[in-house]
């Protein structure tokens, strides 16, 4: 090829070359300005930008494909193309896209949960970790994360613990040979043991060979739900035995031969003695609820802190008293843009 003819493309791809180097540059700059330098944003933060970046590389293949040396006619068609290709993109993935955001935003309007609640969907029992744009995670009793789509959680019924308090209850069957009133008060004493308020026992039900009962109180402290229900099934076992009450099968004489008068009891056994600091299961299976929770009410209340700093610095007078109040001011804004940058629970 003559060099002329070389020099001659050369010419004409540079102002597409340039374009394009720009354009890198630009897009290399974006990234690293929303995304790279805070590489634990919480996914609730990282999405809308992420979305910028895709408008900004949109914007950036358009530029490029104005300064290609073609032809009107043939730059129209490749801009054509390019707009089928994103139309049919948007079309096979918007819809579900579209739907998690919609209920998604549906879900900020009705508030049904805040981080840190305890919510029930279907089989899914965990306090909430994390609310994005598009899901909901919750952190289970195991420790593990479930993100749940936001569309999942319009569309079936989401059971809320409320945090003033909640109704723990146990049920256990008890042969005829109790009478009620007995049952009914050792049940409540043990309800009452662990601290579960205004407790109180139904019967709910007269089977063939036994009575069925639920004792039941309120836990005002619902961080403690999983642990209380143990302790709740420990208090009963531990009263009733104390008070020579069976807990038996009614069909246990079909099983086996027993002596006449032989009682189902345990023997006595002393209860190891527990440490100053006794880990909960809620300490260790909720720690990135626990650290969401924290986050969200630490925010809502600098947030609150921040307006009426700012009122005051407004009606303020004193030169003395407005720098105090712009530096004060200028502190919690600090510590709530820090708390921004927080990822709750991020695992290493």
């Amino acid at each position: 090829m003559p060099l002329a003819s070389i020099v001659e493309i050369l010419v004409l791809i540079t102002p597409t070359l340039l374009t394009a180097v720009g354009c890198g540059v630009f897009l290399a700059a974006m990234h690293w300005l929303f995304i790279a330098r805070q590489p634990e944003m919480e996914k609730e933060r990282l999405l809308p930008r992420q979305l910028l970046m895709l408008g900004f590389t949109l914007v950036a293949v358009v530029v490029v494909i104005l300064t290609l040396p073609v032809s009107d006619g043939n730059r129209k068609q490749v801009l054509t193309l390019l707009g089928l290709l994103i139309s049919a993109l948007v079309a096979f993935s918007s819809a579900t896209i579209v739907a998690n955001l919609m209920a998604g935003l549906m879900l900020r309007v009705t508030k049904p949960f805040r981080a840190g609640d305890f919510i029930q969907i279907n089989d899914h029992f965990g306090r909430v970790s994390e609310r994005g744009l598009l899901d909901t995670e919750i952190q289970t009793e195991h420790r593990d994360l479930i993100a749940l789509p936001h569309t999942y959680l319009i569309t079936n019924p989401v059971k809320t613990i409320r945090a003033s308090g909640t109704i723990v209850s146990s049920s256990l069957s008890l042969g005829y040979d109790e009478h009620h009133h007995k049952v009914e008060g050792l049940l409540q004493t043990a309800a009452g043991s662990i601290g579960l308020e205004d407790p109180f026992v139904i019967i709910s039900e007269l089977g063939d060979s036994a009575i069925t009962y639920r004792v039941a109180g309120l836990l005002t402290e619902v961080k403690s739900l999983i642990t209380t229900r143990s302790n709740l099934n420990r208090a009963i076992l531990d009263t009733l035995h104390e008070a020579d009450v069976e807990i038996a099968s009614p069909s246990i004489v079909n099983q086996r031969r027993i002596a006449e008068g032989h009682v189902f009891l345990p023997s006595t056994a002393t209860p190891p003695a527990e440490s100053s600091v006794t880990p909960t299961a809620e300490n260790i299976a909720f720690d990135k609820a626990d650290e969401a929770e924290a986050i969200e009410r630490t925010q809502t209340s600098l947030a609150v802190e921040i307006a009426e700093l700012e009122a005051a610095l407004a009606a303020a007078q004193d030169d003395k008293a407005k720098a105090q109040l712009a530096a004060k001011l200028e502190e919690h804004k600090q510590r709530a843009a820090a708390l921004a940058k927080v990822t709750p629970g991020a695992e290493a």
